[in-house]
């Protein structure tokens, strides 16, 4: 997940960065800082954000005059005010803002803002199949998990299934951060479709049960705890 913070003072971009890396310590974060907001709208022309996190009062340029421009290279990124006046919520209206802080950052508002970006994200988020036939679009929600085969991969959904060429390592770091774990070299399962974890095995929502690996059923547990707590709740 890209984060942007964009604050003319150094010492609240401290701050807020370590707040961040705080709350989510699992999640593959890049965190970068501005301190003005020309610098931040110059740098998007390179890079997407998911997130930009703006304070409103800041000289030359405040933050509502720079999400307007935030808007023009950015429909889909998520921005979140800084501010301590109520008054800006209206404006804030005009570019879509998804929530407004205040100084200093408090953790608890920070990871529910982090865990709606994570939750939104794999909705949305779809891979195409290849298979022999065809090409299919499908929800990364939508999958239970997907199955080693020698050179196929079968990729099984809540109401179907699909055989496609591939490695399943390419689907492990497609899926990176969207609730998918490696259970076995031969399976990549997504611990939302997870009802139990027992004698080594994984048992799923479509009535499937999955082998662990000697070893790893201790991991596949701690990330189907982790992934309760912080997604699915």
């Amino acid at each position: 997940m890209k984060i942007a913070i964009c604050d003319d003072q150094p010492k609240f971009l401290v701050q807020a960065m370590a707040t961040i890396e705080n709350v989510h310590k699992s999640l593959d974060l890049i965190i970068d800082e501005f301190t003005s907001g020309p610098a931040l709208l110059a740098r998007l022309e390179d890079v997407n954000y998911d997130l930009i996190i703006l304070d409103i009062e800041m000289p030359d340029m405040n933050g509502i005059q720079v999400a307007r421009n935030i808007r023009k290279l950015a429909k889909d990124t998520e921005i979140v005010f800084l501010t301590s006046h109520i008054e800006y919520a209206l404006e804030g209206y005009e570019v879509n803002a998804l929530r407004y802080l205040t100084k200093p950052i408090q953790e608890k508002k920070i990871e529910e803002i982090l865990l709606y970006l994570l939750d939104q994200k794999s909705k949305a988020k779809k891979i195409l199949l290849q298979t022999k036939t065809d090409v299919v679009s499908i929800h990364i929600s939508d999958i239970c998990y997907f199955e080693s085969q020698n050179h196929d991969i079968r990729v099984v959904t809540k109401t179907n299934e699909y055989v496609v060429r591939g490695k399943l390592s390419d689907y492990e770091t497609e899926c990176k951060n969207l609730g998918f774990f490696r259970i076995h070299r031969g399976y990549l399962i997504h611990l939302g479709s997870v009802t139990r974890i027992k004698d080594g095995m994984a048992y799923m929502t479509n009535g499937d049960f999955l082998p662990i690996s000697r070893g790893k059923e201790k991991s596949t547990k701690e990330a189907l705890h982790l992934y309760i707590q912080e997604v699915a709740l």
